[in-house]
């Protein structure tokens, strides 16, 4: 289904929260799957069709030209327990 408008549908956001009703209950199941959703003056929730494509299909953020390596999105493990021993609290291990 191509449909032109940069955004969902209120019959589509419907079917996909359904039973939910409530323009802020919706707003918060769809918040929950992991879309940015921003509300309406109506109250309604907004959500662009790409944010929900990117949601719904698993892949990673839209593409910005910057090439991220899987490397800066890791963990750093050692600064974060460095970061613990210097604190005057910190846990010791």
């Amino acid at each position: 289904m191509n449909n032109p408008w940069p955004y969902l549908t209120d019959a589509e956001i419907n079917e996909i929260c359904s039973p939910l009703k409530n323009g802020a209950a919706q707003i918060r199941f769809l918040e929950r799957l992991g879309m940015v959703v921003k509300p309406k003056p109506s109250g309604r929730p907004l959500v662009a069709r790409t944010e929900f494509d990117r949601v719904m299909t698993g892949s990673n953020a839209m593409t910005t030209g910057h090439s991220t390596s899987a490397v800066s999105s890791t963990p750093n493990v050692i600064g974060l327990q460095s970061f613990f021993k210097q604190r005057k609290h910190g846990t010791s291990t």
